[in-house]
């Protein structure tokens, strides 16, 4: 069973309905139980880093996913600021994250803001680094996801880009480290090659 962890940040509806209409057994749970039991892991988010550290201590995640993910090397998908909390700091509220990405979490700077509104709110397209890697499998360069964010991961070991987007400048779109996958955008809004990305989490990795 693939299980999206409810910690009280994501839109956990858009995301199960995404494996649902592919056919893909998956739930929403609070339960540590469920989380232990996991065959696959989604972390959605949506919201303020710091807020989302503190919930994932609240609801005493911590030690369990890192003993899922690091110990067990349990397939995990990080979706938006689910992504960015693998990495090791955020300077939204300037926190430490999971630590599981060497990487860094910083607010889109740019210098002309009338035509860079911050959040980055739509459809942009990917530039493919990992041409080989599951997740994008099938996934055509240059095609279109929908984002939402105001915060983007900038990554210390290039290794781990999947893929980069340009929106003032370029930044980390996806990525991977071993068990661990992650996407700035949200492929449950992303219609038929979001659904893409969705099926190879649950079939190819």
């Amino acid at each position: 069973m693939i299980v999206i962890v409810d910690y009280g940040m994501g839109n956990l509806g858009s995301v199960l309905k995404a494996f649902q209409k592919n056919n893909i057994k998956a739930m929403i749970s609070k339960s540590i139980h469920d989380i232990e039991t996991a065959k696959k892991l989604v972390l959605p988010g949506v919201g303020h880093f710091a807020n989302a550290m503190k919930k994932l201590n609240e609801y005493n995640y911590i030690d369990i996913l890192n003993k899922k993910v690091l110990n067990e090397a349990t397939p995990i998908l990080g979706i938006c600021l689910g992504m960015q909390l693998f990495a090791k700091f955020s300077n939204e509220g300037n926190v430490s994250g999971l630590n599981w990405i060497d990487a860094n979490v910083e607010r889109f700077n740019v210098t002309d803001k009338l035509k860079w509104k911050i959040p980055h709110i739509g459809w942009n397209s990917i530039k493919i680094h990992q041409v080989d890697n599951l997740l994008l499998n099938d996934i055509s360069d240059n095609e279109l996801f929908y984002f939402v964010h105001s915060y983007h991961m900038v990554c210390n070991n290039s290794n781990n880009i999947i893929s980069t987007s340009m929106y003032s400048h370029e930044f980390v779109s996806s990525i991977s480290k071993g068990n661990i996958y992650g996407t700035q955008f949200h492929p449950e809004k992303s219609h038929s090659e979001g659904w893409k990305i969705i099926k190879n989490f649950a079939n190819k990795i």
